[in-house]
């Protein structure tokens, strides 16, 4: 117990740690953009919600906070019940109504999961399908659905993320990996060398391959910079950190702490990868022709190419044995579905390199089994066209 304690102390100090980190680049970047009011108005919620970010995914932590709860409804909703709160008074302090609009519905998508996960049977340990039901259910509306006002962080402001997109992703950690207690969704900051090497080396080589394919279908054009360097590496610096937390971090939990460790875990299951590769090909390859031909542009078979492709990579890795069966069935399918998801960009390039992204980064999860280094690839890729100098057409 005492060993417990102190590892938790210890976890507890260094999610301290980079949240104080965090916090220094939040005054620093917002110092001169926005209103002393506004910073200081969010710095508390900033703060508050990040230390949770940092600590919750921890093993140490995730035990502590299920060994309180033991699946008792009371104790189980005090935690989304405190995201509500702080949800709810940022938009207050804000001077916005809390019950106009779509904001009054956020109270039903914070408990969902967590209820679902409470009333289960938990003496079922394996990954079925309401796992999966539940996460479509509760991902469907936060894509789906726009909540306003814009609760940015500081409030109205751009480049750190939202009170309500933390309360989602911290909701989702939260039913999960402690009420639900799925393994190895890698939902925690850690800081290794060889992490790193393996996602900058991912990164680089994706790249590489899109600059091939972006630069011989004219999608990518090579621009150059218009401002000097120092400006230059400050927006390439303000880019990643912005993507990273706003966008690349709430994706890669979903696509990949989430629906690709599932997947590959619900595959192992049945200890058979075959059927899941099967029927996974055929109904993506069809979604991925009616995504192209319901597009405008050239080349509506571009995404059904690139799912083919990914797929039989998929087979050939499974078939040659180097990894725990369904893996790369589960990288592949999670891969494509990323790319198809990205049918809103209206473009059809688009849509076939995101796929190829989603195996970047599903790649990264599976050699770090971290969510956040998955997110670094995502964010250098969303931000290479800075980094690099470079245009993308649609």
């Amino acid at each position: 117990m005492k060993k417990l304690k102190s590892k938790l102390r210890s976890e507890l100090i260094k999610s301290g740690i980079w949240t104080a980190i965090l916090t220094v680049l939040f005054l620093a970047i917002s110092w001169n953009e926005h209103a002393a009011f506004k910073i200081f108005s969010a710095l508390s919620y900033f703060i508050v919600l990040y230390f949770l970010f940092f600590s919750i995914g921890k093993e140490e932590v995730s035990k502590w906070m299920r060994s309180i709860v033991h699946h008792d409804i009371k104790k189980a909703v005090l935690f989304p019940t405190l995201l509500i709160v702080l949800y709810y008074s940022y938009i207050i302090i804000n001077g916005h109504n809390p019950l106009k609009g779509t904001v009054f519905m956020l109270p039903f998508l914070i408990y969902f999961p967590t209820l679902v996960f409470v009333a289960k049977d938990q003496s079922y340990q394996k990954i079925d399908w309401l796992d999966f039901a539940t996460l479509i259910l509760f991902l469907l509306p936060t894509t789906l659905v726009e909540f306003s006002p814009n609760t940015q962080l500081p409030f109205d402001g751009s480049g750190f993320d939202s009170v309500y997109r933390l309360a989602i992703i911290l909701t989702a950690v939260y039913s999960f990996v402690v009420i639900r207690d799925i393994k190895d969704v890698g939902f925690f900051p850690v800081f290794k060398w060889k992490y790193l090497g393996i996602a900058l080396s991912v990164w680089l080589a994706f790249y590489a391959f899109v600059y091939v394919i972006g630069y011989s279908v004219d999608f990518i054009e090579y621009v150059g910079y218009d401002k000097d360097y120092i400006v230059v590496l400050s927006s390439i610096g303000i880019s990643i950190l912005g993507v990273f937390l706003h966008t690349a971090i709430f994706e890669e939990l979903f696509f990949r702490g989430l629906l690709q460790n599932m997947l590959a875990k619900r595959i192992a299951q049945e200890k058979t990868w075959k059927p899941f590769w099967k029927w996974g090909s055929i109904l993506l390859i069809v979604l991925s022709l009616i995504t192209g031909y319901t597009m405008d542009g050239s080349m509506q078979w571009f995404p059904a190419l690139i799912t083919i492709f990914l797929c039989l990579a998929a087979y050939f890795i499974e078939r040659s044995g180097i990894s725990v069966k369904g893996t790369y069935t589960a990288l592949a399918i999670a891969s494509v579905l990323f790319g198809l998801v990205h049918y809103h960009s209206g473009s059809i390039i688009f849509v076939g390199l995101a796929s190829i992204g989603g195996w970047a980064y599903g790649y990264t999860y599976i050699k770090t089994k971290n969510v956040l280094y998955a997110a670094l690839v995502h964010a250098l890729v969303n931000s290479s066209h800075i980094i690099f100098g470079l245009a993308l057409m649609k």
